[in-house]
């Protein structure tokens, strides 16, 4: 599909400005950003200097100024989202204000502009959610597919959303944290060492959201196949890397709504799934509430599958994450200043 004009939503982001320097080096006439954070969007401005980006002061939250950043776009990726764990769950009505509320926006002004592909980024949170933030994410999804169902294959907008894991070294994650208490001094605080998380660089989930954009059909969810780790050994990576042997390590206890493993396709999704190589399909279930048109008794056949989680991934060993670590741009600056700091 050639694009003439794209829109990010939450543009400004770790994934929105990644997402925009793909498509500006593959030659997209327009890229616009829409945000609600102006300080960001003027130093992206400055940072950039791209006369084909343009920026729109708003939140998804309004209706209004999704309109306006919409109109005439012929793609959209949907990554603005309350991202944290623990501030969605001390307010919930902000959580669902914009990663529910501010999504349905999104979808409705897509369709009305006849806008061509939206893709919408989800989290592993969604699944058997237990916090505030996932269970948001998980409601966005059910919009995403209720609008695939209503509007049908042959509509004129295809609607799809992407699943994925932590984002290392994303803004708001641990690397950059964990980083940050080495270089200062400070205890590296860990909350259980045996939590596991998926890992997947940024370059893998902006493939992922392309992969999507690319392949999806109608109500599509896709999910990149991506290996995990625990904490443990993400800190004992990042300790040898940084040749802090006897750095001091925290144990401060378990954050609000945090789980022991994620995980990114429960069994039941993985049921019916297309297994694309790196990639799962969990595809739109189109049947209606007339359920008595695809069956009268229950099913006697059941597959057993298990969730996919963090905990039966690929599980990387400490050499496995420091070779993970090492391929991060931002990783290899970090090492290159802490050296130049110590000789």
């Amino acid at each position: 599909m050639k694009l003439n004009s794209v829109l990010i939503t939450g543009g400004t982001g770790s994934f929105g400005k990644t997402m925009l320097g793909q498509l500006l080096d593959s030659g997209v006439p327009e890229v616009r950003i829409l945000s609600r954070d102006e300080e960001k969007q003027d130093a992206l401005r400055n940072q950039l200097n791209d006369s084909r980006i343009n920026f729109y002061i708003g939140d998804v939250r309004d209706r209004d100024s999704v309109d306006r950043a919409m109109a005439g776009a012929d793609a959209v990726f949907h990554a603005a989202a309350l991202k944290q764990v623990p501030s969605c769950e001390f307010f919930p009505m902000e959580a669902v204000k914009t990663n529910v509320l501010g999504s349905e926006n999104v979808i409705r002004s897509a369709i009305r502009h006849k806008v061509r592909s939206l893709v919408c980024l989800s989290t592993d949170k969604a699944v058997m959610p237990i916090n505030a933030m996932g269970i948001s994410k998980a409601m966005m999804e059910k919009l995403v597919q209720s609008a695939a169902r209503e509007i049908g294959p042959d509509a004129d907008t295809n609607i799809s959303s992407v699943r994925y894991g932590n984002v290392m070294y994303s803004r708001g994650s641990v690397i950059p944290l964990f980083i940050k208490q080495i270089k200062s001094g400070k205890p590296i605080t860990v909350t259980e060492p045996k939590m596991t998380r998926f890992l997947m660089p940024l370059r893998d989930s902006v493939a992922l959201v392309r992969f999507a954009f690319d392949k999806a059909r109608q109500g599509d969810l896709f999910v990149k196949k991506a290996p995990a780790a625990t904490i443990s050994d993400l800190v004992t990576a990042l300790i040898e890397l940084f040749g802090v042997p006897e750095h001091e390590v925290k144990h401060i206890g378990w954050r609000h709504a945090e789980k022991l493993y994620e995980t990114l396709a429960s069994a039941q999704e993985l049921a019916g799934a297309e297994d694309l190589g790196d990639y799962y399909r969990l595809q739109l279930d189109e049947r209606d509430l007339n359920y008595n048109a695809y069956f009268i008794e229950g099913e006697n056949k059941t597959q057993k599958l298990d969730d996919f989680h963090s905990h039966n991934t690929e599980q990387l060993d400490v050499a496995g994450v420091k070779e993970l670590l090492l391929s991060l741009p931002e990783v290899q600056a970090e090492l290159a200043s802490w050296k130049l700091e110590k000789s």
